[in-house]
């Protein structure tokens, strides 16, 4: 099979380098079978359009994202699937306002991610400090209860980096708690995929998302996976691809996922 990533991005997010060309060229270079195109998405409920200028588009790019990406998807038909997706941001409080914005455009697939719990960024280095024990599990507790109905909202084909909140504070992994396994068995109810997600290896954290372990308990419970490299540079599109691939194989998946029109397709490892 050719190789696939459904996670990158570019220019527009303020932290990542070159356009949306650049990373279908790069996978081109690489042999890719398909690209999905997936940027940060706005901070639709600020009334400011463009609220984070070093972390998302502002809302006024948005049409545009949309534009190019469906631009491009026609340009190199035959030569490489272009497939429309974003990362979107998860704020249960506002589920409903990003629905209607993702529903006037045809996505392939929306990449569900929590980047903040109790309104503080999952990748804020000193967000532990002075944190007790109980408060740390409590934190981590709450990650996953968000991750969980980010699964149950309907608005997502994929769940993005489940353990990222490890990626600055490498012994969140070692914060003992069953949230992991309960939100597990919610995801494999629903006809979604979470990713491994090879951007961990660029923080502290090193390594993929998710942990093997939590890989491993995916299968155990059903759990489709996909891949995303997360790349804010071509040079990382499909980083460790093949590696992530073989892994899979050794823990025991058969399949992964990719989505078109935001219908599930599994193909073989």
């Amino acid at each position: 099979m050719n190789p696939f990533d459904l996670h990158t991005h570019h220019q527009r997010c303020g932290h990542a380098r070159g356009n949306i060309r650049d990373y279908i060229e790069a996978a081109n270079r690489n042999g890719l079978g398909m690209i999905g195109i997936s940027d940060h998405s706005p901070y639709f409920t600020s009334e400011e359009d463009q609220r984070y200028p070093l972390i998302a588009m502002s809302k006024s790019q948005f049409p545009e994202y949309v534009s190019e990406v469906l631009q491009l998807k026609e340009e190199y038909k035959g030569k490489i699937e272009v497939l429309l997706g974003v990362e979107s941001d998860f704020f249960p409080e506002h589920v409903e306002n990003y629905r209607s914005y993702y529903e006037r455009y045809p996505f392939d697939y929306i990449i569900g991610s929590v980047h903040h719990v109790d309104g503080i960024s999952i990748f804020k280095k000193d967000r532990w400090d002075g944190l007790s024990n109980k408060e740390k599990l409590q934190t981590k507790e709450t990650y996953y209860k968000l991750i969980e109905q980010s699964a149950k909202s309907g608005m997502f084909q994929i769940l993005g980096h489940i353990d990222a909140m490890k990626g600055f504070y490498p012994s969140f992994s070692s914060i003992q708690t069953e949230a992991i396994e309960h939100t597990l068995k919610v995801i494999a109810g629903y006809d979604i995929a979470i990713e491994v997600n090879t951007s961990g290896k660029t923080k502290y954290s090193g390594g993929w998302y998710p942990a093997d372990d939590i890989l491993e308990m995916a299968l155990h419970y059903g759990v489709k996976v996909t891949f995303g490299s997360d790349a804010h540079n071509p040079d990382r599109v499909a980083d460790d691809f093949e590696l992530v691939r073989l892994r899979l194989k050794e823990i025991g998946y058969k399949e992964w996922a990719f989505f078109r029109e935001k219908a599930m397709f599994l193909i073989p490892l």
